[in-house]
Parts: structure tokens; sequence; C-alpha cells
């Protein structure tokens, strides 16, 4: 199942994409898609719903952040082998954990404004877990089943913010705009094993970035157990799990994002991304 929010920033609607691609309205059965909508069993009563009989949306809307009110996003940095080298990094011995500001989420063909100082803009295509029931201290063996479905995500980035400015990766990757999400939440069920999805961005027609789950340092399950030791994960949170080789710092000399470029990226299954920069508005 794939469910959606679509509609104008701040008016989403729910809905869901049917096995033909269509936009079906959600709206006479649920009120939003949050949190509580990932329960397993509400996600196990709009399984049973008759897709056909859904009123079908017409047109081409906008398609906003799948799930409303996500209560944090929690990211891994320099989690494949292959990104590592080209940022100059050791292989951690654990995942290396960093906060994401949920003002930073946005849908998935929404611009990218790029900040008023920023001099380094970056991308990296990430493959995201949405949480549907809380978990603390999970083992490995029955961490995804945790996870109420998964999700393509943009973890934009200010490598400037990042690097030079007395560090701290949070404020690297936290602007506004940083954080498309989407286009939809695809439930467990239908993703399959997680660590087998291709990857991929381009910028302005470019091929960038191209790599697989599988070479993830440390897998979905792997990263669930870990961050459970040190805080609750809450229905609705976001895990977003680090980016493969091919991001602009990677380049010599690097490729950064500048207004006007295109970033187009996707995941097997998970559908694609298109976003436009555009100059921080005033």
């Amino acid at each position: 199942m794939k469910l959606v929010r679509y509609g104008e920033r701040g008016a989403e609607r729910p809905g869901l994409i049917d096995a033909n691609g269509a936009l079906r309205d959600l709206s006479g059965e649920i009120e939003d898609v949050t949190p509580g909508t990932l329960a397993p069993a509400m996600l196990d009563r709009l399984r049973g719903l008759d897709t056909d009989a859904l009123p079908e949306v017409a047109g081409n809307p906008r398609l906003g952040v799948p799930v409303g009110g996500i209560p944090k996003i929690v990211a891994i940095g320099q989690n494949y082998l292959n990104h590592i080298k080209e940022m100059g990094y050791e292989p951690p011995a654990e995942p290396v954990i960093f906060l994401k500001a949920i003002s930073s989420l946005s849908g998935a063909s929404d611009p990218i404004i790029k900040p008023k100082t920023s001099t380094k803009l970056d991308y990296e295509v990430e493959m995201a877990a949405v949480i549907g029931r809380t978990a603390i201290n999970v083992s490995e063996a029955e961490a995804l089943e945790y996870v109420a479905g998964y999700a393509l995500m943009n973890d934009g980035s200010e490598r400037a913010f990042q690097g030079e400015r007395a560090g701290g990766t949070t404020k690297g990757k936290s602007a506004d705009s940083f954080g498309p999400l989407g286009p939809w939440l695809v439930t467990s069920d239908e993703v399959g094993d997680p660590q087998n999805k291709n990857l991929w961005t381009r910028v302005n027609g470019e091929a960038r970035q191209a790599g697989n789950t599988s070479d993830m340092v440390f897998g979905f399950a792997q990263l669930i157990a870990y961050v459970t030791e040190f805080m609750s994960l809450q229905p609705g949170d976001v895990l977003t799990t680090g980016s493969p080789h091919g991001v602009a710092a990677g380049f010599k000399p690097p490729k950064w994002l500048r207004p006007g470029d295109v970033v187009e990226m996707g995941i097997d299954g998970l559908g694609e991304q298109r976003h436009v920069i555009v100059e921080f508005p005033g």
C-alpha cells in the first residue's frame, strides 16, 4: 500500500496510490495520514478497503510529506563505504547519529531553497524507515517489525554549515526544505527486503549517485536496534539511513548545487523526487 498526502502545503488530504497508479482519496475513511494511521491495526483496516470504490483524484496535485505530524527525524551519517571514502572519513565503529529539524520536511516536488549564506549546497539520496509503534531497546531480530513502511528521502546538506561552522552535523542538515520525503510511504509488506534496493541521483540530467542498500555498513535492523538503545522511536518517527557515493562534495572540484539546478532521485519501488534549486527569498 502506498499512502500519500496531496494538495497545497498545510491543506493536504489523505490518499493512496492504487494498483494502477491512480491517486485515490481517503478522506472518507481517515482525516489525515498521521502517526496513528501507522498502527498495525489501522494499516490492516486500510488494506482491506476496496480501492476501486474510493474516489479517484483528477489532475496531478502536489504530493506533500506522506505522514503529517512526524515527531522527529533521526539520521545516520557515513553509512555507505564508498561515500565514507569519498568524504575522506574512516569507517565508524558504531553508527553515527544526528537529528534533523522537523521544519526541514517538504514534498517530493517542492523546490529546495538555498540558504541565504549557503556556499556548499549538496544532495543525498537515502532510504528512510517510518516507525509504526513505539520501539525502545529492541533486538535486531525484531527490529523490522516496528517499521510501518519506507520512503525516499533527500538528506539535503550545506557542507560549510556542517563542517566549517564550529562543527555540528544538525546545523548543516536542517534548513527549511532540506528534508524532502516521499512521494509516498510504502508499507513494509509491499517493500519486502529493504537491504536490496537500488537508489540513484541525477543533477541536470547527469548521473551522480548510484548504489544499493546492500552496501550499507549498518543495515536497517542494526540501526533500529542501535538507536533504540539511546532513545525511543515513536510512531511516525523517520529514520533515514545514509547515502551512497556521488554527492557534490565528493567530486574534484566539488559540484555544489546552484539556483536553477534540477535534482532528481529515486529508489526501487519508492518512487522519485524532482526539485528545482531556488534562491533564498528576499
